[in-house]
Formats: C-alpha cells, sequence, structure tokens
C-alpha cells in the first residue's frame, strides 16, 4: 500500500495508521478558531424572513454532525498560508450544499434518525424538509457568487450536478443484486466523494498560489478520502455500534441499497447465504436483516471492504506528499487515517 513519509513517520512513533487514537476534535485543532467562524457565517446566511425555515435551521445546526467537508476547504486552504474570510464563506457554502443533499435524502429514503436525532422530515415533514433543502441550495449559490471568483462557481455547481446524478444512479440501483463493485464505486464517487473533492479543491482555488497542478493534487485527494468515507459507513452500517452511528443497524439493506460489503458477502457465500442477501436486497425490509449479518460475517465481507477504503485512503495522503510539511498537512493525513479506523 502506498504510504506518504510523514504517515510512516508517524507509524514509527507508535501512531497505528488504521487504529489511531487522535479524535476528530485533535485533528481540526489547528483550524479550531475558523470552524468557529464558519459556524458563525452558517448562522448569519441561514436567518430568513420566513419562520419556518429559521425553525428548521436551527433544527440542523443543533444535530450538526463532523463538519469534515467545511473542515476541508479550511485544511487545505491552510496548506498555503493564511485562512481568509472568503474561505470561511467557502466553508459554510460546503456545509449548506452537503445539509440540503442530507435533507433531500432523508425524504427520499423515508429517513426518521440521522445521528441519533429525529429527522428534519420526521419532526417538520417531508414537504417542508425539501423546500428548505433547496432554500439551503439556493443560499449556497448567492454566496458563492458574492465572491465573485468563477472558477469557485464553476467547481461547486459541476459538483451539485454530478450528486443529483449520483442520487438518481443509487435509486436506480435499488433493489437490484446485479449491480458490480464498479458501478457501485460509481455511485460513490458521484454521491459521496464529489462534495469532499470539491471542498479540497476550494483551498487552493481563492489561495494567492493557486496553481492548477496543486488543484488537481487536492481533488485526488478529497475524490478518495470521501470514497474511504463512505465505504466505512457502508462497514458501520453493517456491524457498527448502532448507539455511535446515531441510527439502526441494517438500514441500507432495509431500504434495498446493495451496498459494498453485500454485494461482496453474496458472491463469495454458499447457494443458501448468497439467496438470503439476494432476498434481503432485492425486497428490503428488515425481517431477514439477522441472517445477512450472519452471511456477512461468514465471508469476512467487512474485512474486505474496509481494505479497500485502506487503500484509498493510502491514495489521498499519497496525493498530498507535494505540499510542504505543515500542522494543515499532517491534519489531512490524520483525517485520512480516521476516515478508516473511526466507529461513528
Amino acid at each position: 500500500m502506498i504510504k506518504c513519509a510523514l504517515l510512516n513517520d508517524l507509524i514509527q512513533t507508535n501512531l497505528n495508521l488504521y487504529h489511531s487514537p487522535v479524535t476528530l476534535k485533535q485533528i481540526q485543532s489547528p483550524i479550531f478558531d475558523d470552524m468557529q467562524a464558519v459556524d458563525a457565517v452558517i448562522r448569519n446566511s441561514l436567518h430568513s424572513e420566513v419562520a419556518l425555515i429559521n425553525t428548521i435551521g436551527e433544527h440542523i445546526i443543533r444535530n450538526a454532525g463532523k463538519r469534515l467537508r467545511p473542515a476541508l476547504v479550511l485544511l487545505s486552504s491552510g496548506l498555503f498560508g493564511r485562512i481568509s474570510k472568503e474561505q470561511h464563506e467557502l466553508a459554510a457554502v460546503i456545509e449548506f450544499i452537503h445539509t440540503a443533499t442530507l435533507l433531500h435524502d432523508d425524504v427520499v429514503d423515508e429517513s426518521q434518525m440521522r445521528r441519533g436525532k429525529s429527522t428534519a422530515n420526521h419532526v417538520f415533514g417531508n414537504a417542508a424538509s425539501v423546500l428548505v433543502g433547496d432554500f439551503l441550495y439556493s443560499r449556497a449559490f448567492q454566496m458563492m457568487v458574492s465572491l465573485k471568483n468563477m472558477r469557485v462557481m464553476e467547481i461547486l455547481s459541476d459538483a451539485t450536478n454530478t450528486i443529483a446524478e449520483g442520487e438518481v444512479l443509487q435509486l436506480l440501483n435499488l433493489h437490484d443484486t446485479n449491480v458490480t463493485e464498479e458501478a457501485y464505486l460509481r455511485v460513490i464517487h458521484y454521491k459521496t466523494a464529489k462534495l469532499f473533492e470539491a471542498a479540497a479543491r476550494l483551498g487552493v482555488v481563492m489561495s494567492e498560489h493557486y496553481h492548477t497542478d496543486d488543484e488537481e493534487a487536492l481533488a485526488l485527494y478529497g475524490m478518495h478520502l470521501g470514497t474511504a468515507f463512505q465505504l466505512v459507513d457502508d462497514v458501520l452500517d453493517i456491524n457498527g455500534d448502532a448507539d455511535k452511528i446515531g441510527k439502526n443497524l441494517g438500514d441500507d439493506l432495509a431500504e434495498g441499497k446493495p451496498t459494498l460489503p453485500l454485494l461482496y458477502a453474496m458472491h463469495q457465500s454458499d447457494e443458501a447465504q448468497a439467496a438470503v442477501i439476494r432476498k434481503a436486497i432485492e425486497h428490503g425490509g428488515a425481517a431477514d436483516v439477522p441472517a445477512v449479518l450472519a452471511a456477512v460475517a461468514a465471508t469476512n465481507a467487512s474485512d474486505y471492504v474496509l481494505g479497500v477504503a485502506k487503500k484509498e485512503a493510502d491514495l489521498a495522503c499519497a496525493a498530498i506528499a507535494r505540499f510542504a510539511e505543515s500542522e494543515y498537512k499532517t491534519a489531512m493525513l490524520e483525517l485520512a487515517a480516521f476516515a478508516v479506523a473511526r466507529q461513528y
């Protein structure tokens, strides 16, 4: 596997790459003040004269997740020097786009829980969630236009379009047991990794030291990081801790999503186990979850998918080897390790 020199140094000092004790809070410590500034931008930009938008916006802020994507904007910005107010704005834009996709996802999936809390659609209804998601998209584009940088608009318009294509591809793949690993990874690249890629690109685009080669290196980092992140999410849906991940195990299976652990287990199982997995994907529901989880365990499917995720994390690290050593680069390398080792 490819490893950057800095990661090898970390391993030599007993920081195991894929079982790192480094927490997300520690990883984000170089940008702590900047993340606070981004939170302020998010709160100010969410304000509307429409009361329901403010209510749902406050619900979203209270239940905010890891904020990985805005953190990635800031960390990649830090590689090139000072982190500016414009980059705080971009980090908030990325979070708005991400949150809008989640609001729409939860409606499509009929989800009731996310991060251990009731989803907005469960509390306020599907119509309100979809419309507030639209508000977040439009507010994000208002903010990016105000920066008057055509490359920013190109990156984010391309990303939002690709994410929408990924959502449709995932919908087409529902209940389909013939999905290949290649086809499934394509969905991940479109639906999840594309926004990680955009976030990483934006760090250099607003920099005084902009160079296209740096942008492409960061794009590769973001794409591979986002892919690793989603693959681990797929594993956690199968064998994670429900309290830590904030949702019930087997939710993807119950929705009929053919994730990579299920596809691998189906192809590695005996005929009887494969039939159980195939039936569960084709029909969805929670009835077959215990039997499917047993088949996944028997075929070591989770280990296989984690292996794929580790390779993606290695490629992410290799992509930023070109950059000078700094606390921001260290944090980005540690973030790749966290993406694979995390339990939530």
